[in-house]
């Protein structure tokens, strides 16, 4: 499902704080050199990335010189395709969370206060309402208050949610949600890991250990391993996937709290330097404020265009 109705109206309120930049710049104005500098200098400011954002512009010029355009407008377009283009060349991108093993497990991971308890929350709440029989398991014994929370998202949702008690071993919560996914026929699991600093390697080897039990008491492994990823971070989220990538291989991104973000370019880099696939996109906490995301959604909202066209996931 594409960010369609109320999803996608507040992907072009969220969007036009950026817009108010990079899309006013495509207007009726001449194709003058200020333009060229003033485009690469949003595209930094959104967090692009200095690659992507000269790649971009680089590519916009040889379109500009072949077709002969002399007004910025009628750039607008073109410059929608490249980014596109460049978002659907990532594999995965926006595809919904495999279920098809049984059970399917999916671990959520990040560093403290990303989200990752809301986006365990939200997904067991969208699965279930897909017809999903779904356990959420509190794997963050470090905070009794995200156990607790958990809890409160289990019931929201009328899921099941295994936890032991504050302190306990991560890697035992996830075995017992397993064996307990097993023995109820559970078509999913959603592991909710304690936030870690990237930089923490007792940490990360703890969650290489949780990684481990749920591979090895699941037949196909673990399905999914997603990065939370809070959209305010900016660029230090590089730093934080590279390593954890390293602990556990990642799947994909969640982007989160993509309502408080200015720097909307934070899609582009991840997806280019990083390439992984954006799977998901918070824009608020409410059980429906997340979905799938949209390549050519979001870019038409980000650059105030109206949706037409294929979508993708």
């Amino acid at each position: 499902m594409a960010l369609l109705g109320n999803v996608f109206s507040k992907l072009r309120g969220i969007t036009n704080k950026w817009s108010q930049g990079v899309s006013n710049l495509f207007s009726d104005s001449p194709l003058t050199d200020d333009f060229w500098e003033e485009l690469e200098e949003r595209l930094l400011l959104g967090d692009v990335g200095v690659e992507t954002t000269e790649e971009l512009i680089a590519e916009l010029r040889q379109i500009a010189v072949g077709r002969r355009i002399a007004h910025t407008g009628e750039l607008r377009g073109a410059f929608a395709e490249a980014l596109v283009q460049r978002l659907e060349d990532i594999p995965d991108m926006g595809k919904p969370l495999d279920v098809s093993a049984s059970p399917s497990i999916a671990l959520l991971v990040g560093v403290n206060g990303s989200g990752k308890t809301t986006t365990a929350g939200k997904l067991a709440s969208r699965l279930a309402g897909q017809g999903k029989t779904v356990i959420l398991a509190a794997a963050d014994t470090y905070r009794a208050a995200a156990i607790e929370q958990l809890k409160a998202w289990g019931e929201r949702a009328s899921v099941r949610v295994i936890a032991h008690s504050h302190g306990s071993d991560s890697a035992a919560v996830v075995f017992d949600a397993i064996q307990a996914a097993k023995a109820s026929d559970t078509d999913v699991v959603i592991v909710d890991t304690a936030g870690r600093l990237h930089t923490k390697s007792n940490l990360m080897d703890e969650l290489a250990k949780v990684g481990r039990v749920a591979s090895r008491e699941t037949p196909g492994g673990i399905g999914e391993t997603l990065l939370v990823l809070d959209s305010v971070t900016g660029q230090n989220g590089f730093t934080q996937a590279e390593i954890f990538n390293k602990s556990i291989p990642l799947s994909g991104v969640v982007l989160t709290k993509f309502d408080n973000t200015a720097k909307g370019g934070i899609v582009l880099s991840i997806s280019q330097r990083l390439r992984l696939p954006i799977r998901y996109i918070g824009l608020g906490e409410g059980a429906a404020d997340l979905e799938p995301f949209s390549c050519r959604d979001f870019v038409h909202a980000l650059l105030g265009m109206e949706i037409a066209g294929a979508r993708n996931g």
